[in-house]
């Protein structure tokens, strides 16, 4: 128990002042003027003025509560090199038996796991120990044990940023003398052009050893060796890739393992390159003035990523009315040579718009346009009435890479076009406003060319399931075969018009190889906690996706068909680092967290980062895993004290901490003591004033 004395005024405290000061002028005036009784009377005034004070005598009725152990247990990644697993479990069921056994005192388990956003980073146990003990009175804090590696990353600057009145203590797992090599990625670029080269410098660690040893190095872009270097340790090193495509480039710089080394796990790094085209370069032939000619122009022309070079062949020369010469018949000249010899691989997509054999384009251009396209370029063909005859392309060196062969008719009469099951997951074709109803809900078309389909896939059909419009890939290019030169008359919005803008406009940047529109792909981006993976593909089953962990847990992810042609699926992610993302021939990487993960920083255990802080609260940090097994230490609670550890045994501090469970409060001047207190004082003080 504990005893206490208050005052609690029975009127306005001032009042009292008021009554004080009056008392005491009174008094001294009856002292100066030596009147008989005049102690008394201020004994008397006194007493009343006590008693308007009310004093109590207070009795605190209090009970003790427990001492809480905070015992933190680092379950951070780097937690899983070598035994650090094994061991920490050890050393907690060893600290909870023996904390267990002191009375008076609670354990509260904190476990601290990986962190896998941008803005934290590493083993926080420190914001751990906050959270976990942000309910609890500084006073009832009897100590906090780390179970850890040692490498911790938000250790406070000094105890009053620590928060902590209590010791705190670190048993490290791992053991001496570890090594480890590491790759620091000093500098690297997250943007770069199409066709243009970007540098990373990066620094190789040896941690342990003596630096300055010849390392290994290799460079991946999307999986693919490109480069292989050799680097001295400790030796800032510079590496180039070329950006080769528009979108995501995930770059890979791994290092041959140190020998004995803890972990390999930071022995890569692995970084995403946005390619970005300057603009796309796209060369439009038409062959004559017609109503859809404007149709591609005006898309064309709208996309601020393209850059347009449209010509028309006004008047062919096959069709001369009078002797003028053929090179005054252009208001422009057109510089055939310049454009299909000398600067033919410029282009990243060539339109032929019902273009044919008019004798303006010799065959060896032509032949010039199958080797771009086998090379890696793009070529449209919009056929219209023309390919029916002998003039058509098909009759050019440019045979052997379109996907169908004319039959020499057109088909003329009414019909709608549809979206065949391959166009249904594709995504030049998916999801068409319109296509989802039977028939869809678009204008028709009344002329088509005929065509065998001889490779490819055919996304829109005519009548009876003719093809409309088929993709092919001839060698490292791309091609389509539009079959039909009435898109326009969705343009022109003749019955309702139809979704002409978002078809022609996939169509060309799935030519000119848009990401986003690869029929065939795996994807895999960070969303939260969670790594969503996505496999667009035109079959119409998907198996389940491989995914591996940066430390080497492989598990299986079930992917669900959200879309025809797409399938999803989410799974959790906890370590920071590159995830390996496999399904049959596809893979992709996809990095959590930041480009240099503190948790991997340094893969050795430490007793350093702990030491000055324990050490300041009077704990301690200690290594307990040895070759002969474990040495743990014993647990025991002390008065406060400026040492809590010692050889063999950790202490915590006995808690003083309790809570008020009431109050017994006795006035002085209450009942019939304290009336009889007054009227005696009175009294004695009237008696001597009358004799």
């Amino acid at each position: 128990m504990n005893y206490n004395f208050a005052l609690v005024p029975l009127v306005p405290l001032p009042l009292v002042f008021v009554l004080a000061g009056v008392a005491l002028v009174l008094t001294i005036i009856a002292l100066a003027a030596r009147r008989r009784g005049a102690l008394l009377r201020a004994l008397a005034m006194a007493l009343l003025l006590a008693s308007l004070l009310n004093p109590q005598f207070l009795r605190e009725q209090r009970e003790r509560v427990p001492g809480v152990v905070a015992l933190v247990i680092d379950e951070t990644a780097s937690q899983s090199i070598g035994n650090r697993r094994a061991e920490t479990e050890e050393a907690r069921k060893h600290i909870e038996a023996q904390l267990k056994q002191l009375p008076d005192i609670d354990v509260r388990t904190i476990r601290v796991g990986d962190t896998v956003n941008d803005e934290t980073d590493g083993t926080e146990l420190f914001r751990g120990l906050a959270e976990g003990l942000g309910d609890v009175p500084p006073e009832q804090v009897a100590g906090a044990i780390f179970i850890t590696d040692g490498q911790v990353h938000d250790i406070p600057a000094d105890l009053a940023g620590l928060g902590l009145r209590a010791p705190l203590h670190a048993l490290v797992t791992g053991r001496n003398n570890e090594i480890d090599r590491r790759i620091a990625l000093l500098t690297a670029p997250r943007f770069g052009l199409v066709g243009h080269r970007q540098t990373f410098t990066f620094r190789i660690d040896d941690l342990g050893v003596p630096s300055g040893a010849r390392v290994n190095v290799r460079v991946k872009v999307d999986g693919e060796l490109v480069n292989r270097l050799s680097v001295r340790a400790g030796d800032v090193a510079q590496a180039e890739i070329e950006i080769v495509h528009a979108g995501d480039h995930i770059v890979e710089i791994e290092v041959d393992p140190l020998q004995g080394e803890v972990t390999s796990a930071n022995n890569q790094v692995a970084v995403t390159v946005k390619g970005i085209r300057e603009n796309l370069r796209v060369l439009l032939v038409s062959g004559e003035p017609h109503a859809g000619e404007r149709t591609w122009r005006n898309l064309l022309k709208a996309d601020a990523a393209v850059d347009l070079i449209h010509f028309t062949i006004l008047r062919p020369p096959d069709k001369a009315i009078d002797a003028t010469p053929f090179r005054e018949l252009s208001l422009i000249a057109f510089p055939v040579r310049e454009l299909f010899q000398e600067k033919i691989n410029d282009f990243d997509l060539i339109i032929f718009d019902r273009y044919e054999r008019r004798g303006i384009l010799p065959l060896i251009y032509f032949e010039n346009i199958a080797r771009y396209v086998r090379n890696g370029g793009a070529l449209l063909i919009a056929s219209g009435p023309e390919d029916a005859g002998f003039d058509s392309l098909y009759q050019t060196p440019l045979a052997p890479i379109l996907p169908a062969e004319p039959a020499g008719s057109l088909l003329e009469r009414p019909f709608r076009a549809t979206v065949s099951d391959d166009g249904k997951r594709h995504p030049v074709t998916r999801g068409l406003a319109g296509s989802a109803s039977d028939p869809p809900k678009w204008s028709r078309w009344f002329r088509m060319l005929e065509a065998e389909k001889r490779s490819g896939r055919s996304l829109l059909q005519g009548p009876e399931k003719r093809p409309l419009l088929i993709l092919d890939r001839p060698e490292e290019g791309r091609v389509a075969l539009f079959l039909s030169d009435q898109v326009w008359l969705w343009a022109r919005g003749y019955e309702g018009g139809g979704p002409h803008v978002d078809l022609l406009r996939r169509l060309a940047h799935w030519l000119m190889k848009e990401p986003d529109l690869e029929e065939e792909a795996l994807r895999a981006v960070r969303t939260g906690r969670d790594l969503v993976v996505t496999r667009q593909t035109l079959a119409e089953t998907t198996p389940p996706a491989n995914i591996t962990s940066p430390t080497g847990n492989r598990t299986t992810l079930d992917l669900k068909n959200e879309q025809p042609g797409l399938y999803r699926g989410r799974s959790s992610v906890s370590e920071p680092g590159i995830y390996r993302i496999e399904q049959g021939d596809k893979t992709v990487l996809a990095h959590v967290g930041p480009l240099n993960p503190r948790e991997f920083a340094d893969g050795r255990s430490s007793t350093e980062p702990l030491a000055a802080i324990a050490e300041a609260s009077g704990g301690s940090v200690r290594r307990f895993a040895n070759a002969s097994g474990f040495d743990l230490p014993r647990v025991v609670a002390q008065r406060s004290g400026a040492n809590y550890s010692g050889p063999g045994w950790i202490a915590i501090k006995a808690s003083e901490a309790s809570i008020l469970k009431g109050i017994d409060a006795i006035a002085l001047f209450n009942g019939l003591a304290g009336l009889g207190l007054l009227i005696g004082a009175l009294g004695f003080a009237w008696y001597r004033e009358g004799r």
